[in-house]
């Protein structure tokens, strides 16, 4: 776990060096990811860590949880409109997104037949 951490550590230090946009612990865990398909740290390494971590999952969840039981509303009829909200809003967003790729990917082979 100790190396799970660190490399969470290493990811925020180069991300306040660098002044980069993105999440410390997602830069940590590509470096982390990255001496992993290097092979020049071992699977076992970070496996003990990795374990704790997944065991330990729900408690990542709870403020969600405890906001729900905060909002009882959730729990009724508006949580139940809500929650076909999101499925419908991800459903479009994944639809539209699979839409344009397929469009994108059929003109540009149309365009690369043209051009030769």
């Amino acid at each position: 776990m100790t190396l799970v951490f660190a490399f969470w550590g290493l990811g925020e230090g180069l991300v306040r060096l660098l002044g980069l946009p993105l999440p410390g612990g997602l830069i940590g865990m590509v470096v982390l990811l990255g001496l992993l398909l290097t092979q020049r740290l071992s699977v076992f390494s970070a496996r003990r860590g990795a374990n704790c971590f997944l065991a330990d999952m729900i408690l990542f969840f709870v403020p969600a949880a405890l906001a729900v039981v905060d909002h009882h509303e959730f729990l009724g009829l508006i949580g139940l409109k809500v929650l076909a909200v999101i499925l419908i809003s991800t459903l479009a967003v994944m639809l539209v997104t699979g839409l344009a790729v397929d469009l994108f990917l059929r003109w540009r082979l149309g365009h690369e037949r043209t051009s030769h």
